[in-house]
């Protein structure tokens, strides 16, 4: 009987410890089955990675239907700008012989994703005479990123108020510069389904023609950005100074901000100053804006605009300019860089104001 019991007691244990490892096999199965799983699927999301990073593509938009990406690739290209998030460089393009900026922008400064892919389908459409186009858009197998655009020999607005050039002092330049600058921003504004804030405004990014034709460019640049690389631009414009008091990250730009970035390059093309002064008197203003306001309470009316612009002028028979003019397009300046958002003209009031000066 004892022999029974006992015999009885081992097939007891026995079975337990059967059972027990059977459980204990069966939970690290489970185990590494799921990190197996999870094996696989870093591995599948890398591997899809890897794809797509080897994708390359050129999207072309009016005017350059015929670009290819060899033309691109075979582009000998000189720098003639940089930036922390990206490289402008001059590019001659064999096969049509025609010239091209090309605009790099850094992978790492770059949106990620088809969020990128819907903004430059969206800044590719837009077409107007006093905006620099977009016509093409080439994706690198490594993340490169390309804008081109056409390329204007004729330099920008700030080297020709700096150069000492005497055409910037002639108001028949000063009026047709503004009022391009005007147009282009309304068309940005008011003349698209969805209004597009420029977002970085400033003379440098005011290319011209020979004639004088302005063409902003870099508009909605910085939809292209991350928020990082978006802040620096913004650093950038304020250390220039362009930008609005009220404004802080560059993702809140809005129509209000660029009006005050429109104004400060009146007060520039009238003035011939910087809008930030590096070095000022003990009785100056640093920062343009200022500046101009002190120089209306001190009645300093000729701090407010260059002299030579009614010297130059004077012996026009086609469109005299008059001290009342000027004043005028001061006047819309200042209300343009007004410190409350609410009390500058929007842009099609700019237009309109430049349009009755102009009469």
């Amino acid at each position: 009987m004892k022999n029974t019991h006992m015999l009885k007691l081992v097939l007891a244990l026995s079975s337990a410890a059967f059972l027990f490892i059977l459980l204990l096999f069966i939970f690290f199965y489970r185990k590494r089955s799921a990190r197996n799983d999870q094996l696989d699927d870093i591995e599948s999301k890398e591997q899809k990675h890897e794809d797509e990073s080897e994708i390359e593509d050129l999207i072309t938009f009016t005017g350059e239907q015929d670009l290819t990406i060899c033309d691109i690739l075979d582009a000998p290209g000189e720098v003639i700008g940089k930036s922390n998030y990206g490289t402008l460089y001059k590019a001659l393009l064999q096969k049509s012989n025609m010239v091209r900026l090309l605009r790099f922008l850094r992978p790492v400064c770059a949106l990620k994703g088809g969020e990128f892919g819907d903004v430059v389908q969206l800044l590719g459409c837009i077409r107007h005479p006093n905006l620099v186009p977009l016509l093409g858009f080439y994706a690198g197998p490594r993340g490169e990123k390309l804008l081109v655009h056409p390329f204007y020999r004729h330099g920008n607005l700030a080297q020709l108020i700096r150069d000492g050039n005497g055409e910037s002092h002639k108001w028949t330049v000063i009026y047709r510069i503004s009022i391009g600058m005007a147009r282009g921003l309304n068309h940005l504004h008011t003349g698209l389904q969805k209004p597009i804030v420029h977002g970085n405004l400033k003379s440098k990014n005011i290319l011209l023609d020979l004639n004088y034709q302005p063409y902003l460019s870099d508009f909605g640049l910085y939809l292209l950005l991350n928020p990082t690389s978006g802040q620096e631009m913004l650093e950038a414009s304020a250390t220039e100074g362009y930008k609005a008091p009220e404004l802080i990250k560059l993702r809140d730009a809005s129509e209000e901000t660029d009006i005050y970035s429109l104004g400060v390059i009146f007060l520039e093309l009238l003035s011939g100053k910087e809008p930030i002064n590096e070095k000022p008197t003990p009785d100056e203003d640093f920062y343009l804006p200022n500046f101009m306001r002190n120089a209306v309470l001190d009645h300093r009316i000729s701090d407010m605009y260059h002299p030579d612009i009614l010297l130059r002028n004077s012996n026009d028979q086609g469109n005299p300019v008059t001290e009342e003019s000027i004043l005028k397009f001061f006047q819309l300046a200042m209300a343009c860089c007004s410190p409350c958002p609410s009390l500058r003209p929007n842009s099609r009031q700019v237009l309109l104001k430049l349009e009755e000066i102009g009469k």
